[in-house]
């Protein structure tokens, strides 16, 4: 008998104090559901627009063990769904010119389980490995006419194929086990990997032959050795937005950063073309020495579009669209008036108009851009509430095959025409989530640091008609955002399903609003974005009387950690508890052990903490610890190298030699976030607990 996981009985979380609700209603939300909830992977829609294919990751509720299995469908929404046998995982899923399916997967062959592409074709369901190499395959892209492609993955730089002996660790010279990093080597570990010395993230093309396996040896796109070096696509959190290629399947576009001393204090990405015949790569943004991201070519092989930063050092600067116009060679600005930055991009089939995704005031809309006038046109495909969206593949028809989320659900694959609604294609966790009682969500704005508009949102169970306890979110980034979307890891939802109204603000940083106003938070962590709080957590009590402000603790991760460490000295007599996940304790000791130097930095004006130990100095949390008093949970992860774990062991000295109520949760498994299911129950366990502790009489629900 097939059984839900979302519904199936298992020990309840002792965390979970929420006053039952009603028979119609469904049970609360709970962290087992979150974490056994089934999740939408990668989606890909066939060239004729009739099918789609997209990954289902499903976790066992007994051993948390992770599935991804391949699906596909009629894009009209008829039929059912049909479940595609890979004989191991599936992953980034891709339709050829001729409609054949490719995907990576770990299926056994032999002794080998090594990850490589394969392809099945739809119809018969009959399976082809694609790629045999020796070393494992990160990610690929197809050409448009189907007869090459390229894959990606760690590859020693002196390698002229995808995979050598020197592929190995070279900073382990032996006899013993030390790691040597010679003058020069630029990042010693980024973000939870210790790095490679010679190994890179690599580019190679190869044919396809008549039997859909590569043939030959590829072409590097990165050139001879001596050449570029650097990681293609980017580390970590680069994909396939970073490679594209060129119409006409002759050259590839790729995104790619010099590796040397100076690259932890470089946000210079820049897009290079390979014409993959063993010359090094032209690179097309030579003269911007700040981000150039996204490559984009037209289908009809005139233009690319990419996205651009201006500042250097800025990771969270805005991103304009350029275009370049490939015949000549000329670029030219295209949204420069428009004051979003733009997260995604993509031409339509007919090659008259890109469409982009951006944040913009809680959501996460799609627009159109006119490449002749740069015109943006916000498009509605969620009347009343747009959410986020994401993925999306324009049709020759004008339809759009995109995802969405929102704080209530995760992301489904829909259909449609901007405008109305679009048509659900699947139902990954749509109708388990039913089952389950439903929070609300409300927006709210104010008037924040230097009068200006702040917006934020109230997320509180339904079912609850009197006061109740609340938390205050503050999120990561700085630069980033609260937004109407779903989380795995701060989810609104479960937090509200256990008894609170969750109270977030997007202060003064917060992307989504202009870029003045993202702007604003630069030599003010402690500052402008307090007051923001401050006065946001003030307007929420005052907005909704179901409030309790009185009984209330905060919590935050990465910069909304360093905000609970802040709090603890500049507002200790605010909250009941405060939970701190790997947050800045100390911004001197910060300074010298993260990684990616320039953001560091540039938060505090753009120099190292030696030249100018006044700005880190100012909003150091460390200097007010004399005023802790706050009971405090800290966590942290032994293999964030963003914000080391010292950080976290240092805050938790200093509240047990204050004797400050406290407790410390460190994972040795995991990085910046927490990403493993039964981690992410204990962490929303040992969480629950403490808020528990502090706003519940005895601990419970009252």
């Amino acid at each position: 008998m097939k059984t839900n996981s979302l519904l199936l009985a298992v020990a309840p979380l002792a965390v979970v104090n929420a006053a039952p609700a009603s028979a119609q209603q469904g049970a609360p939300f709970s962290p087992q559901d979150l974490v056994t909830l089934s999740r939408l992977g990668g989606t890909a829609v066939s060239p004729d627009g009739k099918t789609v294919a997209y990954i289902v990751t499903t976790t066992d509720p007994g051993s948390y063990k992770r599935t991804p299995t391949l699906w596909v469908r009629s894009a009209d929404g008829r039929g059912q769904p049909r479940r595609v046998d890979t004989g191991g995982s599936a992953s980034d899923p891709a339709f050829a010119a001729d409609g054949a399916l490719y995907y990576l997967s770990d299926r056994k062959v032999g002794e080998a389980e090594t990850t490589q592409v394969w392809k099945v074709d739809v119809a018969s369901g009959v399976t082809t490995q694609v790629t045999a190499f020796k070393a494992e395959v990160s990610g690929f892209e197809l050409s448009p006419d189907g007869k090459r492609i390229a894959v990606w993955g760690d590859i020693a730089r002196n390698c002229p194929t995808f995979g050598c002996d020197s592929d190995g660790n070279t900073a382990l010279p032996g006899p013993g086990t030390g790691r040597h990093y010679k003058d020069g080597a630029g990042f010693v570990r980024h973000w939870d990997a210790w790095e490679t010395p010679g190994n890179y993230s690599r580019v190679f093309a190869f044919d396809l032959g008549a039997d859909g396996k590569v043939v030959g040896d590829g072409k590097a796109a990165d050139g001879p050795v001596g050449t570029l070096t650097g990681d293609s696509p980017g580390k970590p959190f680069g994909g396939g937005e970073d490679v594209a290629w060129a119409a006409d399947s002759q050259s590839l576009f790729f995104v790619a950063r010099q590796a040397d001393r100076n690259e932890p204090t470089s946000t210079n990405l820049d897009i290079w073309q390979s014409s993959l015949d063993g010359t090094a790569p032209k690179n097309l943004t030579e003269a911007n020495k700040a981000t150039d991201n996204t490559p984009a070519p037209s289908p009809d092989g005139k233009w690319l579009a990419y996205a651009a930063m201006a500042r250097p050092g800025y990771e969270a600067d805005r991103l304009v669209v350029h275009l370049i116009n490939l015949q000549t060679g000329e670029k030219r600005e295209l949204t420069g008036g428009w004051d979003r930055s733009v997260a995604s991009l993509t031409w339509t089939p007919d090659s008259k108009a890109l469409i982009a995704t951006a944040e913009d005031v809680l959501d996460t809309p799609a627009f159109r851009i006119d490449p002749l006038n740069g015109k943006v046109t916000r498009l509605v495909l969620n009347p009343g509430r747009e959410g986020h969206i994401g993925n999306v593949v324009p049709l020759k028809d004008g339809r759009l095959v995109y995802t969405r989320d929102s704080i209530d659900a995760p992301a489904e694959l829909f259909i449609g025409k901007p405008g109305k609604a679009g048509m659900r294609l699947t139902d990954v966790a749509t109708s388990a989530l039913a089952q389950r009682a439903p929070v609300v969500t409300q927006r709210f704005s104010f008037k924040g640091a230097d009068g200006d508009t702040v917006w934020g949102q109230i997320t509180k169970p339904s079912w609850i008609k009197g006061r109740m306890p609340s938390v205050l979110f503050v999120h990561g980034g700085p630069q980033g955002s609260y937004n109407d979307s779903w989380s795995n890891r701060w989810n609104p939802r479960v937090w509200a399903s256990q008894g609170y109204a969750i109270v977030s603000v997007d202060f003064h940083g917060s992307t989504g609003y202009g870029q003045a106003f993202t702007d604003a938070i630069n030599r003010q962590w402690g500052g402008k974005p307090l007051e923001d709080l401050q006065k946001g957590f003030a307007a929420a009590i005052a907005l909704d009387g179901q409030i309790d402000g009185n009984n209330a603790c905060a919590a935050g991760a990465s910069y909304g950690g360093y905000m609970m460490n802040w709090i603890a000295g500049v507002w200790p007599d605010r909250f009941k508890c405060l939970v701190q996940h790997d947050g800045v304790f100390d911004a001197r000791a910060m300074a010298y052990e993260t990684e990616e130097l320039w953001f560091d930095e540039w938060e505090h004006g753009g120099h190292p903490y030696y030249e100018a130990p006044q700005e880190f100095e100012k909003w150091n949390p460390v200097n007010h610890v004399a005023k802790w008093k706050t009971p405090m949970l800290v966590i942290t992860g032994e293999k964030d190298f963003r914000i080391p774990y010292t950080q976290g062991l240092a805050a938790f000295t200093a509240l047990q030699r204050r004797g400050v109520p406290s407790e410390l949760l460190v994972f040795p498994d995991e990085n910046h976030w927490v990403l493993k299911p039964k981690n992410s129950l204990q962490w929303h366990q040992t969480s629950f607990n403490w808020l528990n502790r502090w706003l519940k009489k005895d601990g419970k629900a009252e």
